[in-house]
Order: structure tokens, then C-alpha cells, then sequence
């Protein structure tokens, strides 16, 4: 029995009392996943991004392990409502225009202290003045850093369009402004690249495409080392007090935290092991997050048709942004269907196997975009379910 096989079989017993649609964590490969991004962080803690989890149980378990400092939110109303939930240390990674939002954080002492925001524009620092509403509490704010890599004088762009601010120069400006404007402390860095940490460099089959992306990646880490660098000087010499620079993501750990101007590293998919994560040429991961659609037709011979399962990831279209068929091993989309909204045929020798009502399961192609769709995660230790935990779904929340 190959590994995949025992871990279907595994995954099958443990969820034999649950009907699907039914998703799983398998705890041991979460920690299994867990020691490995604190062992390629090399001592500097990883501060957790929140929407690659969207469970505040497992945030919570990570956050208990060694290594492991913070939570890097999506939204202004998921920061509070962690906050308010007893987390200590949020950053939001993306600028909100969510007023109501900025009213409640400046006017209470606990969630201001505990929620970092995101600002790359000092129109941003007039909207969140104008949304106050008497709240006197002082914001603490992080700038964000554009590390896309820029050839050819800027005519060629690899990364992200996020932040504007791209020059030591352009960052500190606004960092004075921020210093000099009363209701804010400015607290951080953050930096982001999507183009090094988000982009696997082993693509199935495109032997070529895969050496320019090492390629692309290898230009893109040593420019960007040499810029943040700067940044975090030019930066510091308007805020001493800076209190962290964040950097990094999944693919790129151990590389971002050889920097000496990085403090943190911000990592959450590489718990989860969703599919885009098999590319990659620096780590390998355990997939701990899965999904299990019910067989519920035989239409014919090599064909089972399964319940529902067209839950694509976000990102550019494409065969790679759909969940892949993962157990049992050897099933493949229906070209002219693929996943569908209510029903998903699969082609392959395994459907001759199955039987009206097993279970096919399934990878995300992202992380935490699966507990969009489910509102509980059944934590499967061995063969067996040790707790079932609702996602931020299951609580009632869907903050995009």
C-alpha cells in the first residue's frame, strides 16, 4: 500500500460516521507542517497569515507552538473581531476603507493597542481621521513596502501592484508624515514578495518556464535584499522605535529571514499544503487540509460522478486555480465539464472501485479559500476525528 493509499484508507475510517461534502486538518501533518516553516525561519518568528487558515481553533494552536508570534489579518472587521477575541497581535496586511471599523478601533483602548494597520498613502491617514467619531486613541500603523522587481527602467514589472512606495526615498516621506500627525504611532514595515514567496519554481512539465522563474526569483531575492535594507534604514531614521520589519512568505522563509533588516517572517499556507505548494523546489510539505465529495452516479465504465466540488481558487483563471482529485490516486477532470457547481464527473481506472456513496478527496488549490466553503474542519488524528472546530464561516463570518 503506497502512503497515499494508507492515508485514503486513514481519512475513510476517521470519517466514516460523516456524510460529504465533509473537509479534514490532519493534525499531525499541520504540526509536521508547522516544524518545518519554523525550522526554514532559523529562530526569527513567523507571524501567521489568518486568511490561509480561517480557523481561529488552529490559529490557535500554532500560535502555542515555539516560533510562531502574531497573526497577520485580511480585513479591518476580522482584525477586531480577533482582537476582541483575545488575540494580542494582529497586523492587517491590506489598507480598509471600512470606517465604522476605524470608529471602534480608535475609540477603544484594548482593540487600538492590539490591532496594527496598513498605510501606503496619507489619504489613507485622512480617512481614518475622518471615520473617528470622537475616537481618541492613537492608531498604530504599518508602511508597506513595493518589492515588485523593475527591469529595463521600470518598463518591465514582475510582482504584485500593491504598495506605491517602491524607494527608501518614497517610504520615508511617508513615514515622516505619519510621525509628524498626531493620533498615530508608526510601529512597522512590511514587504511582501508575492513574486518569490507566492510563485512555484518546479512547474509540471515547463522545464523552461520553471529555470526563468529560478531565475526571475534568484534576481528578485538579491535586489530586494539590498533595497529593504535601505528602506529599514531610512525608515529608522525617522522612527527609531520601529518595532518590526515583516517579510517573507511560504516559499520564501528561509531566504527572507537570512536578511538582517528582517525581524519577522509571515508564512500560513505551508500549515495547509494546499496544491499550488507542490511546485516548489526550496521545501516540501505534508498536504493537511483536504475535502471529500460523495460518489453519487456511475455513468459507465472508468467514470464516477461525485457530488458538487467547482470551488476554484482566486487568482488569474486557469487549470491550476481548480481543486485536484487527490484520493484514491488516479483520477482526472472530464475535460469538457472539469469542476462543476452540482455535480463533477471524474475519469480514471480508480472509479471502476467505487461505490455509490465513498468518498473522493480533494486539495484546494489555495489554503484558507476552502473554509469558505465549509463550515466545520473535522482535526483527524490517526484514524480518527479528535474534534471537529468551526471555521470563520461556521462562527458566522465572512469578512470578503
Amino acid at each position: 500500500m503506497t502512503a497515499r493509499a494508507a492515508d485514503r484508507a486513514r481519512y475513510d475510517r476517521a470519517t466514516a460516521h460523516l456524510d460529504a461534502p465533509v473537509a479534514i486538518v490532519d493534525l499531525e501533518a499541520f504540526d509536521a507542517n508547522a516544524d518545518d516553516l519554523a525550522r526554514r525561519a532559523g529562530g526569527k518568528p513567523i507571524r501567521v497569515a489568518s486568511k490561509s487558515v480561517r480557523c481561529r481553533a488552529l490559529l490557535e494552536r500554532v500560535l502555542a507552538r515555539d516560533g510562531f508570534a502574531g497573526i497577520m489579518s485580511f480585513t479591518l472587521a476580522e482584525s477586531l473581531w480577533l482582537a476582541r477575541s483575545g488575540f494580542e497581535d494582529v497586523l492587517l496586511a491590506y489598507p480598509s476603507a471600512d470606517r465604522a471599523g476605524f470608529a471602534e478601533l480608535a475609540a477603544d483602548p484594548k482593540l487600538a493597542a492590539a490591532v496594527t494597520v496598513m498605510v501606503d498613502d496619507p489619504a489613507q491617514l485622512d480617512l481614518i481621521d475622518a471615520a473617528r467619531r470622537g475616537g481618541r486613541e492613537t492608531v498604530r500603523v504599518c508602511l508597506e513596502l513595493d518589492t515588485s522587481l523593475r527591469l529595463l527602467g521600470g518598463r518591465v514589472r514582475v510582482g504584485a501592484r500593491r504598495s506605491p512606495l517602491h524607494s527608501p526615498a518614497e517610504i520615508a516621506e511617508v513615514a515622516r508624515t505619519v510621525v509628524r500627525r498626531p493620533g498615530f504611532e508608526l510601529v512597522g514595515i512590511m514587504a511582501y514578495e508575492g513574486h518569490v514567496a507566492g510563485v512555484g519554481d518546479a512547474v509540471a512539465g515547463r522545464p523552461l518556464r520553471s529555470r526563468a522563474i529560478r531565475l526571475m526569483q534568484a534576481a528578485a531575492r538579491r535586489e530586494l535584499a539590498e533595497r529593504r535594507a535601505a528602506v529599514v534604514r531610512a525608515v529608522r531614521a525617522v522612527a527609531p522605535g520601529l518595532e518590526f520589519v515583516n517579510g517573507g512568505g511560504t516559499g520564501s522563509v528561509q531566504h527572507t529571514a537570512g536578511e538582517d533588516a528582517v525581524t519577522e517572517i509571515a508564512a500560513g499556507s505551508g500549515l495547509y499544503v494546499p496544491r499550488l505548494f507542490d511546485n516548489y523546489t526550496s521545501f516540501r510539505g505534508r498536504p493537511a487540509a483536504l475535502f471529500a465529495q460523495p460518489v453519487v452516479r456511475r455513468p459507465g465504465v472508468g467514470v464516477v460522478t461525485v457530488l458538487g466540488g467547482g470551488y476554484p481558487a482566486s487568482g488569474a483563471a486557469g487549470p491550476d486555480r481548480l481543486p485536484v482529485p487527490y484520493l484514491p490516486e488516479g483520477l482526472r477532470y472530464d475535460p469538457q465539464e472539469g469542476a462543476g457547481e452540482v455535480q463533477t464527473p471524474l475519469l480514471g481506472s480508480p472509479a471502476d472501485d467505487l461505490l455509490i456513496g465513498d468518498k473522493v478527496w480533494f486539495r484546494h488549490a489555495k489554503a484558507g479559500e476552502l473554509c469558505e466553503r465549509f463550515d466545520t474542519l473535522h482535526l483527524v488524528e490517526g484514524d480518527r476525528v479528535t474534534a471537529s472546530v468551526p471555521t470563520y464561516r461556521g462562527e458566522g463570518h465572512t469578512f470578503l
